[in-house]
């Protein structure tokens, strides 16, 4: 017996081509008749849902990838696509003269999705399918978290199953290495455990009706990070990687093509830019309140800066010029995201044994550039002038850049210095002003994110080692490799960028008595291990 529905489709297409003939342009529809008014009202009144679809059992989950762009495969457009559900790729439309269309009939592939409205549609029948068994799909196309799901995050303390068979922790997802993009990798997956701006981004409420100038480019921003970060906690994922292809792009536009998928950056400066546009882009303002980015990691200094005095006068000239407003220190109040590490230069000769020296300094050492005390010269290309640094807010969460890169005339170098610090109970007190250290209750940090390059500055790469909240174990990830190392040996590589948190449970009387973690001893033989193996000496440690 005939299906009535689909002889009254039949009906309506005849109707349409007949009406299309009688065009005297005879100019080709590139999308179908389903924006004519007359077909909408015919489409809609066959258009029911129904629950019974033949075709479900076709649909293949392992060959379905929604991280890349969304832009049908044959005319390159963006709007009104459609996935196929057999085959895994994009088409435009489903009206009788589109390409989901065309390809249903070429190839038998009958169930698609719309990736706006997240609906499935069978093709060429054209209708609706509501099937519960559909749900794990559109959840991989557009996760969502509730406020109860965003608090369990970071509860979970054993790895789920994908589709796929691998086991993976949610927020631990390799990310794609496309081409040269690891600078932007290691950068999401340290501010994806940021857990200020991570249940920020958790929450799609928050920034889906942000208003921007029509036009403006940065609005595209906030919602793929969002996008990404949801796709890196979700715990029910076909596969346990994700690629940050539609991330990029729009970091490519919002940049102008300064940060580029095919092309190494610094990490660093991608960093302050993403930041900095983040805020803006989710209308941000100079108030430390106006955004999440500031509230999370602006923090604040005062700036004391002082004119070097001349070398070529009298002691009488220079005691006359110290009296002078030019000379005179002045102080100023300097917000910040990040703080400067200022490594030593590395050493120029070799040891006795003519073996290169890898230097290594304490983290305490570096802090005191911003204890009020100690001067830093910088110097200009007229003027010389020193300054001090001492600390008035302490953010929530601390982000160091370790000043490992210096470009000369010819070339970039590499300082090769390896710090050493403590992972938990870093305390800033001393760095605080008299009045600050009265308004902080909390001064000590511990580390979630340690961002590590290796290799040559040219052709070095970055990985980053990650604290999982809900293990509480350290994780290295480097593209799409994830695996579990000890905390040993944090200290060992060449640290660029880290992230550190603001405890807010213990005070730093409370935590004075606090016994470090049992690495103290293995991280300072680990040290020494590093160090001979990089400088040719095992032979000689081991006897």
């Amino acid at each position: 017996m005939p299906n009535p529905l689909k002889r009254k489709l039949e009906e309506i297409e005849d109707e349409l081509e007949a009406k299309i003939q009688k065009k005297s342009d005879g100019a080709e529809q590139e999308f179908g008749d389903e924006d004519e008014p007359v077909w909408c009202l015919k489409k809609a009144q066959l258009e029911k849902p129904t629950r019974q679809c033949p075709y479900l059992d076709t649909i293949d989950r392992s060959v379905l990838d929604f991280d890349f762009e969304k832009l049908c495969s044959v005319s390159l457009q963006h709007t009104n696509v459609y996935a196929c559900m057999v085959c895994g790729k994009y088409f435009q439309g489903r009206g009788t003269n589109t390409h989901a269309y065309t390809h249903a009939l070429d190839t038998e592939h009958h169930v698609f999705l719309n990736l706006s409205t997240l609906k499935f549609y069978c093709l060429p029948d054209n209708y609706e399918i509501i099937d519960p068994s559909l749900e794990d799909i559109q959840y991989v196309l557009k996760p969502v978290y509730t406020k109860k799901m965003v608090k369990k995050v970071d509860q979970l303390q054993s790895g789920v199953r994908a589709f796929d068979g691998s086991i993976y922790f949610p927020g631990l997802m390799g990310l794609n290495n496309i081409k040269a993009n690891d600078y932007s990798n290691v950068v999401f997956h340290a501010l994806s455990h940021v857990t200020p701006l991570r249940n920020y981004f958790l929450d799609e409420e928050n920034y889906s009706m942000l208003k921007r100038p029509p036009g403006d480019k940065l609005a595209l921003l906030p919602q793929r990070f969002g996008e990404l970060i949801r796709k890196l906690w979700n715990p029910r994922a076909f596969k346990s990687h994700v690629s940050p292809h539609e991330m990029l792009q729009a970091v490519v536009e919002c940049s102008n093509k300064k940060f580029q998928i095919i092309q190494q950056s610094d990490a660093n400066d991608f960093m302050q830019f993403f930041l900095n546009t983040l805020h803006i882009a989710l209308n941000g303002t100079k108030k430390s309140s106006s955004s999440i980015i500031y509230k999370t990691f602006r923090g604040k200094l005062r700036q004391y800066s002082r004119k070097v005095l001349p070398m070529n006068v009298s002691e009488e000239a220079k005691a006359t010029l110290a009296e002078t407003d030019e000379f005179k220190e002045q102080a100023t109040e300097v917000p910040f995201l990040t703080l400067a590490m200022d490594l030593p230069d590395a050493p120029l000769y070799r040891d006795e044994l003519l073996q290169n020296i890898i230097p290594q300094i304490p983290l305490g050492t570096l802090f005191e550039k911003y204890n009020g005390i100690k001067e830093t010269e910088y110097k200009t290309y007229n003027e010389n002038f020193t300054r001090r640094h001492e600390v008035i807010v302490l953010p929530d969460y601390l982000l160091l850049k370790y000043n490992r890169f210096q470009k000369n005339e010819w070339f970039v170098e590499k300082n090769p210095t390896i710090v050493n610090f403590p992972i938990t109970n870093v305390d800033l007190f001393d760095c605080l002003t008299a009045e600050a250290k009265e308004k902080h209750k909390y001064t000590t940090y511990d580390l979630i994110a340690n961002i590590v390059h290796d290799n040559k500055p040219e052709s070095g790469s970055y990985r980053v080692q990650i604290l999982h909240p809900g293990t509480q174990k350290w994780y290295e990830l480097e593209d799409l490799h994830v695996k579990e190392i000890l905390p040993q040996t944090i200290t060992l590589a060449e640290c660029y960028i880290q992230i550190w948190k603001l405890n807010k449970k213990l005070t730093r009387e409370q935590r004075a008595g606090e016994e470090a973690p049992e690495y103290t001893e293995m991280t300072s033989a680990a040290n020494a291990a590093q160090t001979a193996s990089l400088t040719g000496q095992s032979d000689i440690l081991s006897k």
